[in-house]
């Protein structure tokens, strides 16, 4: 796995480029990603190029032995532009516009600033697509950031209606489909139909499903005619885009097949801050992350580009974003290194090579402080660097595990949750968890994934079941979970004919007659045979000739089971999901190991990693060894 760091030679003296190119290579890192957000000084003056500082750069970069990532500067477009075209920044829900001062101010639907994307972006193309110490295009910089995917612009909604045109052909068709025979909201013609906000109160639930999915595929089509220059003018050299973690609004699989390469941003401590944790986790975790949320995203982003992936940005120190901002534990830099590398990574690189004086990252850490001086994750690097030099390449082993993730699900979920505790990415990230705690590697796949050679198939929860993918569980030689919700609407946002789980029914051999959402603080105990799990959150009423697998103290059903399949009718707690696993594992005949606390293992086709998430050390039976905090061990297969 090469190492590279993210370097900005706009914000320095040019006086210390060299000696800068030089630490870096004497570090152990070989890539440099550069670019992404000096559209400024690139054109300072429409229609001016300045190359002259660019091509320096990347030279002063080149000649101490390191190969370049160059981003295209679409995500932060100069003031000349935006005072050019006002009206290319994109309109929150509110109706207020996104102005100029910081970053991704503009809307993918604006066809104005399309084509100054496509002319900037051939003209760097032009200038460095053949350039030898160019190793990778990055396009624009974490599509969606502050909340910039769903734009509600008039650019937008003259976009949305031609697309709705596309979709159902006729105003009837569209009608017929949203069911807008409730509380008129008949359309007469496409012209009508306005993006879904601003409502007096929610909004046809379908209406907002097919604007999600329209902006989905506007980010998709903005990204491909920056892939279709660059692959036309710098043939062969290997396009990525960064990710971003525990983010929905845009469909990955879709934008991943148009790259080679998926990389994402990785901070754990922010994460972990900012979204559901438990107080007690984040107290348990503060300086480490949850143990699950890099190598979630490594799985999850391996899953989206035939399997080539990296870190593009990798957290060094504390951020400047989070609520509040600690410092990783000694060790945790490395750490989180070697993890993308048992989870197969090419590539990870720092954010960033040295912390920013001024503007509004001047909080976030690098490996050198402003003044030059290293930080504390400089020789963490270094020590990662020769754990790697030293054990040489990893695939990654085939998992036993496939987990079905569906951006599709998440928007879905998100538009009617029905309950605010309903959260697809942790019931996702909770089934995740479960699976890893118990020594298991797992792939996390596209509805449209082929199932074969896997053992097991977890599929958290599939409001929408995809054409043919109900056949391809039926064919599945082995066991499958199907979670709550899974086949709850029609690819229109209705309840299916013969209700829930629709296409899912006959696999399963239950019929969902009932839903209910439960407050928090509410848990009502299972069998006391089957031990110690509660029904939380979710619960729905089955009608089935099948006895239940699991029930409840009252006896309602909890997993319903028929040949092979289990279906899961409420929100599954640590405890159920835990009895899950082990049962399905024995089925398929995966061997599981249950991990203490704190504990991950990851193989690849050469070694098992082992990592110790915890704040203190922990004994490993399976290792007899016990492991210092933030540390890793390996062995050889």
């Amino acid at each position: 796995m090469k190492l590279g760091c993210c370097y900005y030679p706009e914000h320095w003296p040019e006086a210390i480029w060299a000696d800068d190119a030089r630490r870096m290579a004497e570090m152990g890192l070989n890539l440099v990603r550069i670019g992404e957000f000096a559209w400024s000084r690139i054109e300072p003056e429409p229609g001016q190029y300045h190359w002259s500082w660019l091509d320096r750069a990347i030279d002063t970069l080149h000649a101490a032995g390191l190969t370049v990532i160059i981003g295209t500067p679409t995500a932060t477009p100069p003031k000349w532009l935006v005072d050019r075209m006002p009206d290319m920044v994109a309109i929150d829900e509110q109706g207020r516009p996104r102005g100029f001062g910081s970053r991704r101010h503009y809307c993918f639907s604006h066809e104005g600033y399309r084509a100054e994307c496509r002319r900037i972006v051939t003209a760097l193309a032009e200038r460095y697509g053949e350039h030898p110490a160019i190793a990778m295009w990055q396009t624009d910089n974490e599509y969606g950031c502050h909340d910039t995917v769903l734009s509600f612009s008039d650019g937008a909604a003259s976009a949305f209606r031609g697309w709705l045109a596309a979709r159902y052909g006729s105003p009837e068709a569209l009608n017929a489909a949203w069911g807008n025979v409730f509380w008129s909201m008949e359309y007469r013609r496409f012209a009508e139909v306005d993006p879904p906000h601003l409502t007096v109160t929610e909004a046809n639930p379908a209406h907002w499903l097919d604007y999600r999915r329209f902006a989905s595929d506007q980010v998709r089509s903005f990204n491909r005619e920056q892939v279709d220059i660059l692959r036309r003018l710098s043939p062969g050299t290997p396009i990525t885009h960064n990710f971003m973690g525990f983010f929905t609004e845009f469909d990955h699989h879709d934008v991943g097949r148009d790259i080679d390469v998926a990389t994402w941003d990785s901070y754990p401590l922010g994460f972990l801050e900012q979204f559901w944790f438990s107080a007690k986790e984040k107290a348990a975790y503060l300086r480490q992350g949850h143990p699950d949320i890099a190598a979630f995203h490594h799985d999850l982003y391996r899953g989206c580009s035939n399997g080539r992936w990296g870190v593009m940005e990798q957290q060094p120190g504390p951020v400047n974003w989070a609520r509040f901002n600690p410092a990783p534990l000694p060790g945790m830099v490395a750490l989180w290194t070697l993890e993308a590398a048992a989870h197969g990574a090419e590539m990870t690189s720092y954010f960033r090579w040295r912390q920013a004086p001024f503007a509004q990252e001047q909080m976030h850490a690098g490996l050198l402080r402003p003044d030059s001086s290293e930080a504390e994750a400089a020789d963490e690097v270094r020590a990662a660097a020769a754990v790697l030099q030293e054990i040489g390449p990893q695939v990654c082993a085939k998992a036993p595990v496939a987990l079905v993730f569906s951006y599709e699900a998440a928007w879905v979920i998100g538009i009617q949750p029905q309950g605010q505790s309903f959260r697809y990415l942790e019931l996702v990230f909770e089934t995740y968890s479960a699976l890893r705690a118990k020594g298991l590697d797992v792939d996390i796949v596209a509805p449209s994934a082929d199932l074969s050679g896997y053992r097991m198939v977890l599929v958290p929860t599939l409001p929408i079941v995809p054409e043919g993918f109900a056949e391809k569980l039926a064919a599945f030689d082995g066991p499958v979970l199907l979670g709550p919700r899974s086949g709850s609407k029609s690819p229109s946002f209705c309840i299916p004919e013969g209700l829930a789980p629709g296409a899912l029914r006959d696999l399963t051999g239950v019929t969902v007659t009932r839903v209910e959402s439960l407050r928090d603080g509410v848990a009502e105990a299972g069998a006391k045979e089957t031990g110690g799990f509660a029904v939380t959150r979710w619960r729905e009423d089955i009608a089935s000739d099948l006895a239940p697998e699991l029930a409840d103290a009252a006896g309602r059903a909890v997993v319903s089971y028929k040949d092979g399949v289990r279906y899961c009718s409420v929100w599954p707690d640590r405890a159920l999901l835990a009895l899950l696993v082990e049962r399905m594992a024995g089925e398929a005949g995966v061997e599981l190991r249950n991990l203490p606390e704190g504990i991950r293992v990851r193989r690849t086709q050469t070694h098992v990693f082992a990592f110790n998430y915890a704040a203190e050390p922990v004994f490993v039976p399976h290792l007899g060894a016990t492991l210092p905090p933030a540390s890793w061990h390996l062995d050889p297969v």
